[in-house]
């Protein structure tokens, strides 16, 4: 029985399938600019199959000690979707909302590039490097429900 779970884990898509997935996220972000903002972060994304994600992140911290909020949307391409071991690159484009109690919100067009561990295992680390209103840097973790599709 053991035997058979361990070898359901390792098993990889054949030729013609496509790798879907759904994930969530958390982690730690900072947004260097005139105002810097500093919080956590949580996120959810969709791979509907291909090199293709789509995001959706909520971060909540202080801009220069008020309470703020980012909010961002993201399209992203991934070089190696199917990956098992080893950092895979990404990057995409999106937009951003930006607020705190002490200012006016602003909307941003966004660009990111990142690294993550074995996007095609159930979890792994991700470290990103944005910019939006200033020079974003997150890290985290994300956690994946990957599933095979036929073509």
């Amino acid at each position: 029985m053991l035997a058979l779970a361990g070898g359901a884990a390792g098993v990889r898509p054949a030729p013609g399938q496509r790798l879907t997935a759904t994930e969530v996220g958390a982690g730690a972000m900072v947004v260097v600019a005139r105002r810097w903002f500093s919080g956590g972060e949580i996120g959810v994304a969709r791979r509907p199959g291909g090199q293709g994600r789509f995001t959706l992140t909520a971060a909540g911290g202080t801009y220069d000690g008020a309470a703020g909020v980012r909010l961002a949307a993201s399209a992203q391409f991934l070089l190696e979707p199917g990956a098992r071991t080893g950092p895979s690159l990404y990057g995409g484009f999106g937009i951003a909302f930006a607020g705190a109690t002490s200012e006016r919100g602003a909307g941003y067009l966004t660009a990111v590039v990142g690294l993550e561990s074995a996007p095609a295992r159930a979890a792994g680390w991700y470290a990103e490097l944005g910019f939006a209103g200033g020079v974003r840097l997150a890290a985290g973790r994300r956690w994946r429900r990957l599933r095979s599709s036929g073509q």
